[in-house]
């Protein structure tokens, strides 16, 4: 009898701790939707009608663990037990500060008229929109020193509800200490992503952490139709130009494969980009000789590194005068296109808009169809 007595006791005592550790997971409603993502693969949205869960999949490459945050209204969250290893970072929403690292995310917010919400930038000189910069100037967006060092004092004066930052190999050392500092952080992966249209839908991050699910996906969705109302166009055009691209770093000449976002860009725009047949992860990585002997008599040169001018271009490396491209002037570049501050436009918005890239790249190789159209970030490389 005593030994039945211990056992049931045992079994009573086993039955509580179970049922507390049910009370400690969050009240998950029947509501459970997945929000649509068409091209994205490194985030997912799970609504779950009290609160929302996002996941960044692939916030660096070859990322082995998934970050998870909770998103919740104040009073919804008030309510709300769960073990709080669960969550990579909790967070009240829609949000009313941030602040954000890399001028990828400054389209987002002005797409989805939030831009006044923006409170810090490191680096602010590399923000190239008027919209923007303007707040800068009127001193409501300050600037937080580096990436690589961020001032945690300005930071903690700005008291911004969460920092959007990224990671290139891992996490990123200075954001643990942004966090050690009692500041959330997310993880954003927009460059991670595969193609320009995936890049893009990552407007949808930005809209889940504001409420604006709507909104985010109206925009995405008349980019999306642009871009292939471009797409289409382009491929009606039955003979393609050659196509070089990019330049010599040191000894190596550096230029993207053909599955790269860039590379499907120009494949889009109906160009015929000479290294369409490569494949991998990163840029490839060739001699200037090879180069030469394959890409001499290319048509069009696009984005030839850095470079603004002919003349800095040849002072570079006078070889480049054997190309085609070079003798007949049709190299065309990003370069010389700059805010007030000299922020690069095409690092800005370039991934937030690819059909105005897409258009561009259309413009150049194939003018006759888009008459009428100005390039956005494409001009021909200056005297």
């Amino acid at each position: 009898m005593k030994q039945l007595s211990f056992l049931i006791l045992l079994l009573i005592l086993t039955s509580c701790k179970n049922e507390k550790t049910v009370e400690n997971v969050p009240p998950f409603e029947n509501i459970s939707e997945q929000s649509e993502l068409k091209y994205a693969t490194g985030f997912s949205i799970l609504d779950h009608g009290s609160h929302k869960e996002l996941t960044i999949s692939k916030p660096w490459p070859n990322a082995q663990k998934d970050l998870k945050y909770l998103l919740a209204p104040s009073q919804q969250l008030a309510k709300m037990t769960f073990p709080r290893d669960a969550y990579d970072v909790v967070l009240v929403t829609p949000l009313e500060k941030l602040v954000v690292t890399s001028t990828t995310h400054i389209p987002a917010l002005e797409l989805l008229g939030l831009e006044n919400k923006l409170v810090g930038f490191p680096e602010t000189n590399y923000i190239s929109s008027e919209k923007t910069r303007s707040l800068i100037e009127y001193g409501a967006i300050k600037d937080i020193g580096k990436n690589e060092s961020i001032n945690t004092e300005i930071l903690l004066s700005l008291q911004p509800d969460v920092v959007i930052g990224f990671g290139v190999e891992g996490i990123n050392k200075t954001f643990e200490t942004v966090k050690k500092a009692g500041i959330p952080v997310i993880y954003n992966g927009d460059w991670v992503e595969s193609s320009p249209l995936a890049k893009a839908e990552w407007l949808k991050f930005f809209g889940v952490l504001f409420d604006k699910e709507k909104e985010a996906d109206s925009i995405f969705n008349t980019i999306e139709t642009n871009y292939n109302e471009a797409k289409t166009l382009a491929s009606k055009v039955k003979t393609s130009p050659s196509v070089l691209s990019g330049a010599m770093h040191k000894d190596v000449w550096y230029l993207p494969n053909g599955t790269s976002p860039e590379g499907q860009l120009m494949a889009d725009a109906n160009l015929n980009y000479l290294w369409k047949d490569s494949s991998g992860n990163g840029s490839l990585a060739l001699s200037f000789e090879s180069v030469l002997d394959k890409a001499k008599d290319a048509d069009l040169w696009i984005s030839p590194s850095y470079y603004s001018s002919y003349e800095r271009l040849e002072s570079a490396n006078a070889l480049y005068s054997n190309f085609k491209a070079f003798k007949q002037k049709n190299i065309y570049t990003f370069s010389n296109q700059t805010g007030a501050t000299g922020g690069v436009l095409y690092y800005e918005l370039g991934f937030a808009r690819p059909d105005l890239v897409l258009k561009d790249l259309i413009k150049i190789g194939h003018p006759e169809l888009l008459k009428d159209y100005e390039t956005t970030f494409f001009k021909p490389l200056n005297d």
